[in-house]
């Protein structure tokens, strides 16, 4: 709770003592990239259907051999890229945490000198993010293999009406069991983030070896760590209703005079004679464009504040336990050395002879 105003007032001096709308829109780009927010979404798949049509359709009659083999490749190329394009923001990912760690602690933000300064670390850390990811995915191929290959083997798939409770039973098991896992790897996610990478910026070491360090810390102090855990979730919560009802007023005060605006536009072209054509709907697609690119900056400012506070709350609860990361955050007066992590004092100078 004590570091809770220690992150407000940092956020309060690095953000609005003197307003500077470029460290807001580089903070925000950093923290897009970082991960500092994140916002899920989905897509429905309505599969086309192909196929002889024997009375009548719109389909023509054509071979599916063929189409399925295209279908088949198209996707493989889509799965390939999008790995492709995952591992490569998960590396601008991994620098860019660094570079908001940066940021927060020395309230500046230099993206192009932290970028060539913190690749060693955020290599590292991408290194660390590929075998927990690989770790991941085979534990949730692990839990939910068994348990298929189980009622497979069992006949359960093959008269599923004969075997209605063990399969529900199992598959609200399986649930709470996916579930707990899902809660497991997103605090370790969150410790990382928080308390590995200090360690990794402050001492150049890989993130095994913070984490062996971090959990020598957590046993001697568990309850404070998993208090942290749990305000942390509180206070995730109260940002996400604040900046979703402020980014919903936004929507709707950008999108009624845009529609109302666009209503008139299709009007008075129709009444000038203009119509639908390839000028007019790239015109509309440009504006459309603008507006839409202009609503996310926007949001991506409202959310500055919530991206240097969660790390100010991280830093100074992390500091009272972390040596190094004192040292910076409360540096000492001149003329009074701070010894090096890891090393000796150096003796005192002798005295002049004479």
């Amino acid at each position: 709770m004590d570091a809770i105003p220690l992150a407000v007032e940092h956020t309060k001096q690095q953000l609005f003592a003197r307003f500077r709308l470029g460290q807001w829109t580089r903070l925000a780009f950093v923290g897009l990239l970082a991960g500092e927010l994140g916002s899920g979404g989905g897509c429905n798949f309505n599969p086309w259907k192909f196929g002889h049509q024997p009375h009548g359709g719109n389909f023509p009659d054509v071979s599916v051999g063929p189409m399925l083999v295209a279908l088949g490749a198209a996707l493989a190329v889509l799965v390939l890229a999008g790995l492709a394009v995952g591992v490569i923001l998960m590396y601008v990912s991994s620098v860019m945490r660094f570079i908001l760690f940066d940021s927060v602690l020395a309230k500046e933000c230099h993206i192009r000198l932290g970028w060539s300064r913190r690749q060693g670390p955020g290599a590292r850390l991408f290194l660390w993010k590929l075998v927990f990811g690989l770790a991941t995915f085979a534990g949730f191929v692990v839990l939910g293999g068994i348990p298929a290959a189980f009622a497979l083997k069992a006949g359960w798939f093959a008269s599923p009406k004969e075997h209605i409770a063990p399969l529900v039973l199992g598959g609200v098991l399986l649930f709470f069991v996916i579930a707990v896992l899902v809660v497991i790897v997103s605090v370790v996610y969150v410790l990382t983030k928080d308390f590995v990478v200090p360690q990794m910026a402050l001492e150049n070491i890989s993130a095994f070896e913070a984490w062996r360090r971090l959990w020598s810390m957590m046993e001697a102090e568990t309850g404070s760590y998993a208090g942290y855990i749990g305000m942390k979730i509180l206070l995730a919560i109260g940002a996400g209703i604040v900046i979703g009802t402020v980014t919903l007023i936004l929507g709707l005060l950008i999108a009624i005079p845009a529609v109302g605006l666009g209503i008139i536009a299709v009007m008075t072209g129709q009444s000038a004679g203009l119509t639908w054509n390839a000028g007019t709907i790239t015109l509309a697609i440009v504006v459309g464009g603008v507006l839409l690119s202009a609503f996310f900056y926007v949001v991506s400012l409202i959310s500055v504040p919530a991206m240097v506070f969660f790390p100010a709350y991280s830093i100074y609860f992390f500091a009272g336990r972390y040596a190094p990361l004192q040292a910076v955050l409360y540096p000492r007066p001149a003329g009074e050395t701070i010894p090096t992590p890891g090393l000796p004092p150096l003796p005192p100078a002798p005295e002049p002879l004479g």
